[in-house]
């Protein structure tokens, strides 16, 4: 009899010791990644593999954390703007379609809005040397911080054509002398307004795919 107690108090000294190792009641499994990969977040905007190389590189990690974004309200908003008429005063307020910054915390953050605008042109003649513009809808460019992207939309069901101001606000602190960055923040500024112009059927639109191609500062 004391045998067997002796064997059952071994048997249940090897269990604790081999559920302690294993993390609990887990099943051994890692333990599961905080927060969204980048085919998750904001309805997919990042997920081909430019865009996604990009954000990881801007934020500095593989997993993300929402901060605010309204990716609905900001296509029920530009549809309302398509849709209704303007006074000469009227200006629509962007509205933050992707808000992000890593998982695991640091003062990193990415921010993209999207709002109806009037006519271009959009690039100061000023600002024009301090940004690299690119081939994509009616007109793309970026700093190292910030950039824009415009495309001409009629989205369906609307009898007015508008245009969609993107404008990406990349991680304080970046050198402006930093050409990757810039080609990074205008990827995903891109991305993001590729699945705006979907989501609101807008056609035609000029949009680049992938990567945007630099080209020369417009004269006019």
């Amino acid at each position: 009899m004391r045998s067997a107690l002796t064997r059952l108090g071994a048997a249940v000294a090897v269990a604790a010791l081999l559920t302690s190792c294993s993390g609990g009641n887990d099943g051994g499994g890692a333990e599961e990644p905080k927060g969204l990969t980048a085919a998750e977040v904001c309805g997919g905007f990042a997920k081909d593999p430019a865009s996604t190389a990009a954000l990881k590189a801007v934020l500095g990690g593989d997993r993300f954390e929402d901060n605010y974004s309204k990716p609905d309200r900001a296509i029920d908003k530009l549809r309302d703007d398509a849709a209704a008429p303007w006074a000469d005063s009227y200006r629509p307020l962007p509205v933050t379609y992707c808000g992000l910054r890593p998982a695991e915390g640091g003062p990193k953050d990415l921010k993209i809005e999207v709002g109806a605008v009037r006519k271009g042109p959009y690039l100061d003649p000023k600002l024009a040397p301090k940004v690299t513009s690119y081939a994509s809808g009616l007109q793309a460019f970026t700093s190292s911080g910030l950039g824009h992207v415009y495309f001409s939309c009629r989205p369906k069901a609307s009898a007015q054509q508008i245009v969609v101001e993107t404008t990406i606000w990349g991680p304080a602190g970046v050198p402006d002398t930093d050409l990757e960055q810039r080609t990074r923040l205008i990827t995903l500024a891109n991305a993001a307004a590729r699945q705006v112009s979907a989501k609101l059927g807008c056609g035609k639109d000029g949009l680049a795919t992938g990567v945007p191609s630099p080209t020369a500062n417009p004269t006019s």
